[in-house]
C-alpha cells in the first residue's frame, strides 16, 4: 500500500462520477553521469540546461507525508540533484492532520511552488491552485513521458476533466513486488522459542503471543511485555485498525470500501458480515488481556516508542508505518526483537490479499502550483529526475560512495549497506537515498536500466542480503528466502480493473464528497445525512471509468 490514505468516502465517488482515467553520477563528481555501465541521458532533464543551472533557483515544497530525516537538500544525493539542475527545495511537511493542513493552505491563496497532496488534490484543483501539466509534459518532459508510457493517461483527473494536475510518484511504473512488509507481524524472539508454529490464522497468531506471554509476562528490566498492540492514531488506524479486516477475510484492499467484483456494488468494506467476526476477535483478544489497552488513546510517536523498547510481541501493521522503532532495535543489535510478516486470515477458508494486483496506481503525485515562479524549468527538473540517471542516483546514490560497479553490475559495499540497515535513520539523513522518489515518476522494484542493472535496489538477490543472521534463521526455518514467499502470489488472483480504490483521486464537486462530510460530522450514524447504507446503491461505472482513451 502506498504510504497515507485518503479519508473515508472520498474515494467512493471517483466510482460514482468515473473521476479518473485508469486510466548517477559519477564517483567524483556529481555532475557526471559515472561510467559506461552508469545510465545517462543526453536529454536528461529535458533539454540543454547548462545555461540554466548557473543561475540557482530555490522552490518551496510542500507535502502531506513527514520526512523526520530531511536535510533540506543538505545530503549527498540532495547535493548531487542541485549541482546537476541548480534547483534546491525549502519544505514543509504537514504535522498533525495533513488533510486539515492542505484544506488550510488550498484555502489561502498563497501556494507553494510544488506540492504532493495526495488524497486532497481535489482541494487545489477546487481552489485554482495547481496547473495543467499536460503541455509541459509534451513539450519539456520526454523521460516522464517515456516511464508513464501507455500509463500516463491514468493521471487525468476526471473523464470530465481530463487535464492532469499532478504526476504520479508514489507508485512505481511496472513495480513487482518482492518482499512482504505487511501481514500479522510476530517478534523474531517469539516465534524461535515456540518452534516456529505455523501462523495461518488470527488463532495461531493469538495462541503465539499468549503462550509466549505466559513464560515471559516481563521484560529483563522488570516491564510488561505487551502482547498486541494497534495504532489507531489519526489516518495510521485504518492501515493497524480497519485494513486488516477485508484483508483477512479475503477482500482486497481497497481502503474503507469493498467493490464487489462481479456486481461492482460499492459499500463500506465493514459493513461485510464477515468482518464483524474480525472485529469480534480483535475484542476476544482485549478481554483476554492480550490486546495493549492504550491501543486506541496512544499517540504514534507513543507507539514507535513502545515498539523501540522492545515490549511489542505482535502488530497488524506495514512496516513504513512502525520501521522507526524496529529500526531502533536494529541500531542498538536487538535483532531477535525485529518482526517477522506472515499472511494470518480469520480461518484457513480464506486467503491473504496483500499482493492482490492493483496495476498502476495514478492517483497521487506531485502537482506544480499557480504560484510557481518558473514552470518549465520545474518540469524539467523533475524530468531529470525521471531521468535513467537521475533514478540510479536517487535509489542507489554516488557511484563510489555509496555503490560501486563491478563486472557491470552495480553492488552495495559491506559496510555501505549495513549502515542502510542497522543505522537507517542517520545514514538516509546523510546519505539523501530515498528521500526524493516521491517527487518525480520513477520505475518500480523489478525494472532494468539499458546497463542490464535494476532500477531499485529491492530485487531478490539484494533484499536476502539486506536480512540479518536472525532473519535469515527464521525464514530458513519457515522454508522461505523472503517473507513474500509465505503469502498467496499475485496470480491467485484476477487483476483489478479499478486499481485500488483509495488511491483514486476525486473531484471535490462530487455528492459522494458531501454526503462524507456528514458521515464524518455525525459519526457515521446511521439516521445521519450521509447514511453509509447509500453506499451500497451505488455502482461504479468502470468500463468507462478505465476503459476510455
Amino acid at each position: 500500500m502506498t504510504k497515507q490514505r485518503m479519508w473515508p468516502g472520498l474515494l467512493l465517488a471517483a466510482t460514482i462520477v468515473g473521476g479518473l482515467l485508469a486510466g548517477c553520477s559519477g564517483a567524483n563528481d556529481p555532475n557526471t553521469a559515472g561510467n559506461g555501465n552508469t545510465p545517462s541521458n543526453s536529454n536528461a532533464a529535458g533539454g540543454d540546461t547548462a545555461g540554466e543551472n548557473s543561475q540557482p533557483l530555490t522552490l518551496s515544497f510542500y507535502s502531506e507525508d513527514p520526512n523526520p530525516n530531511w536535510s533540506d537538500m543538505q545530503d549527498e544525493v540532495g547535493k548531487a540533484i542541485t549541482a546537476k539542475t541548480g534547483i534546491a527545495l525549502e519544505a514543509e511537511f504537514a504535522v498533525g492532520d495533513p488533510v486539515q493542513k492542505s484544506a488550510l493552505i488550498a484555502a489561502s491563496g498563497d501556494y507553494p511552488d510544488l506540492i504532493s497532496a495526495k488524497g486532497s488534490i481535489n482541494k487545489f484543483v477546487d481552489a485554482g491552485a495547481v496547473l495543467d501539466l499536460t503541455d509541459l509534459i509534451e513539450e519539456h518532459a520526454p523521460n516522464i513521458k517515456k516511464v508513464y508510457g501507455e500509463q500516463l493517461k491514468r493521471a487525468r483527473y476526471s473523464n470530465e476533466d481530463q487535464a492532469i494536475y499532478a504526476l504520479p510518484t508514489y507508485a512505481g511504473v511496472r513495480q513487482t513486488s518482492f518482499n512482504a512488509g505487511g501481514g500479522f507481524g510476530l517478534q523474531h524472539r517469539v516465534v524461535k522459542e515456540l518452534g516456529y508454529p505455523k501462523i495461518r490464522t488470527v488463532k495461531d497468531f493469538e495462541n503465539a503471543i499468549k503462550t509466549y506471554l505466559e513464560k515471559h509476562p516481563t521484560d529483563e528490566k522488570g516491564n510488561p511485555n505487551i502482547g498486541l498492540s494497534l495504532n489507531a492514531d489519526d489516518w495510521r488506524m485504518y492501515i493497524s485498525v480497519t485494513d486488516p479486516a477485508p484483508m483477512a477475510t479475503g477482500a482486497p484492499g481497497d481502503g474503507e470500501y469493498f467493490i464487489d467484483f462481479d456486481t461492482q456494488e460499492v459499500t463500506y468494506h465493514f459493513r461485510r458480515p464477515v468482518e464483524k467476526e474480525y472485529f469480534r476477535w480483535l475484542n476476544h483478544m482485549n478481554a483476554e488481556g492480550l490486546l495493549d489497552p492504550e491501543s486506541f488513546v496512544q499517540k504514534y510517536d507513543q507507539y514507535k516508542a513502545k515498539i523501540a523498547s522492545g515490549r511489542v510481541l505482535g502488530l497488524i501493521d506495514q512496516d513504513w508505518n512502525y520501521g522507526d522503532g524496529e529500526k531502533a532495535l536494529k541500531a542498538e543489535g536487538k535483532f531477535e526483537y525485529g518482526y517477522g510478516h506472515y499472511p494470518a486470515t480469520l480461518s484457513e477458508e480464506y486467503k491473504d490479499t496483500s499482493f492482490w494486483p492493483t496495476g498502476f496506481m495514478g492517483g497521487y503525485g506531485i502537482a506544480i502550483s499557480v504560484d510557481n515562479p518558473d514552470p518549465v524549468r520545474t518540469i524539467k527538473f523533475l524530468d531529470y529526475l525521471a531521468s535513467d540517471e537521475g533514478q540510479v542516483l536517487m535509489n542507489w546514490g554516488i557511484e563510489g560512495k555509496h555503490y560501486e560497479v563491478i563486472d557491470g553490475k552495480r553492488t552495495i559495499p559491506q559496510d555501505v549497506n549495513d549502515r542502510k540497515i542497522n543505522d537507517a535513520a542517520a545514514f538516509q539523513k546523510e546519505s539523501g537515498i530515498g528521500h526524493y522518489l516521491n517527487l518525480a515518476p520513477h520505475y518500480g522494484d523489478g525494472v532494468k536500466d539499458p546497463s542490464g542493472n535494476y532500477y531499485t535496489t529491492q530485487f531478490p538477490e539484494q533484499i536476502a542480503a539486506d536480512f540479518n543472521e536472525v532473519e535469515k534463521e527464521v525464514l530458513q526455518a519457515y522454508g522461505a528466502t523472503t517473507w513474500k514467499d509465505l503469502f498467496p502470489k499475485e496470480e491467485e488472483f484476477p487483476v483489478r480493473p479499478w486499481g485500488a480504490a483509495w488511491n483514486i483521486p476525486v473531484p471535490g464537486d462530487s455528492e459522494i464528497v458531501v454526503l462524507d462530510e456528514e458521515v464524518e460530522k455525525h459519526h457515521v450514524e446511521a439516521n445521519s445525512g450521509g447514511d453509509p447504507r447509500q453506499a451500497g446503491r451505488l455502482r461504479p461505472d468502470l468500463d468507462r471509468l478505465y476503459g476510455g482513451t
